[in-house]
């Protein structure tokens, strides 16, 4: 039921890889890697609500009652951005050195529903301590020049940035939503990059299993969060508050 890692790979090969420094020399290669599972006995973020040991990630989710099954999971990032720890803000113009801006066009993250982190991305990046990474949950627009290669490469994405396939309670459903926000995630400990460091891993974890839930933590119908739904706002704040990131050396989906 789970996407395979080799099935991963080629959805990371058609993602767009560009780097932008400001640094002259080559710099240290950084993966980004996704993740959707928490490490086992672990609490949601500690920003989203907490559904005890019920919490662990897993692609088939259950409360005791309703049975959640998630087969596929896909959301369009962009703009995606380190800051570094000397940097006040860097959303404004002109935009300060030090933000390291490694993708500005939308891609197309497939999520893993397995354990670990899956790699999507890799980019140079210039020395230094990063403490934020910056990026836009993305609903892909009708017209906007710079979608245009995405639209025609995936055009059933127009005017939505997230879509999930399962079933719930053995029942079919997709649930896709225009969610359109900017998202910063501060490191729980920085991302230190000097001039001998050949490689590192920035892992995003993404709580699947705590976008369908109710404040109670019961499970919710995810077809009920779509457009005009009565859980619609419940889910997108669910996805907004679920979303964490880290360096993660051996690629387990675990903080270091």
């Amino acid at each position: 039921m789970n996407p395979t890692r080799s099935s991963l790979a080629a959805v990371a090969g058609l993602l767009l890889v560009a780097a932008c420094s400001d640094g002259t020399g080559p710099g240290t290669s950084l993966a980004l890697s996704f993740s959707t599972r928490l490490p086992a006995g672990a609490a949601a973020p500690s920003r989203a609500p907490s559904f005890g040991a019920a919490v662990t990630g897993a692609d088939t989710l259950t409360d005791g009652t309703n049975t959640l099954i998630i087969t596929k999971a896909e959301i369009v990032l962009r703009e995606i951005e380190l800051e570094r720890q000397d940097v006040v803000d860097c959303d404004v113009e002109p935009e300060p050195a030090g933000c390291e801006e490694f993708e500005t066009g939308p891609v197309l993250v497939d999520l893993p529903l397995g354990p670990g982190a899956v790699q999507q991305l890799a980019i140079e990046v210039e020395p230094g301590t990063y403490v934020e990474v910056e990026f836009e949950i993305h609903k892909v627009s009708k017209d906007d020049p710079e979608d245009a290669a995405f639209r025609e490469a995936h055009p059933d994405f127009i005017e939505k940035s997230i879509r999930v396939q399962g079933t719930f309670n053995g029942q079919p459903f997709t649930y896709e939503t225009d969610l359109n926000v900017e998202q910063e995630e501060d490191f729980a400990q920085p991302l230190v990059i000097t001039e001998t460091t050949t490689s590192a891993n920035l892992t995003i974890r993404v709580g699947l299993a705590t976008w369908f839930r109710a404040l109670d933590g019961s499970l919710v119908n995810p077809a009920t969060g779509n457009k005009g739904g009565q859980n619609e706002g419940l889910i997108k704040e669910n996805i907004k508050q679920s979303i964490e990131a880290f360096e993660d050396h051996d690629h387990d989906g675990n903080e270091d």
